[in-house]
């Protein structure tokens, strides 16, 4: 992974503005991104665990991860019962 932590987070987590995105990176580079409904409240609209974090090295790997978040964001405002996603 070429970029650090902290820059991979702020990337994610600022492209999913004006809503809230949480991203944390274990020692083992294995991410959980949570995405919630807005700003104010807790309420996810998405949760993926697992992902594989070592291969996003750089913009098209990053851009390709955002996209499948946003489509599984999608999927699930349309079928909020799947709201737990797995490892992408």
């Amino acid at each position: 992974m070429f970029l650090s932590a902290l820059e991979l987070r702020n990337i994610i987590e600022s492209s999913f503005l004006p809503k809230r995105c949480e991203c944390t990176l274990s020692p083992d580079l294995s991410m959980t991104v949570k995405i919630y409904a807005d700003g104010q409240t807790d309420h996810l609209d998405l949760m993926v665990t697992g992902i594989d974090a070592s291969g996003l090295n750089g913009c098209r790997e990053i851009n390709e991860l955002i996209a499948q978040l946003r489509s599984r964001q999608h999927h699930v405002a349309v079928e909020p019962h799947s709201m737990l996603g797995k490892a992408l």
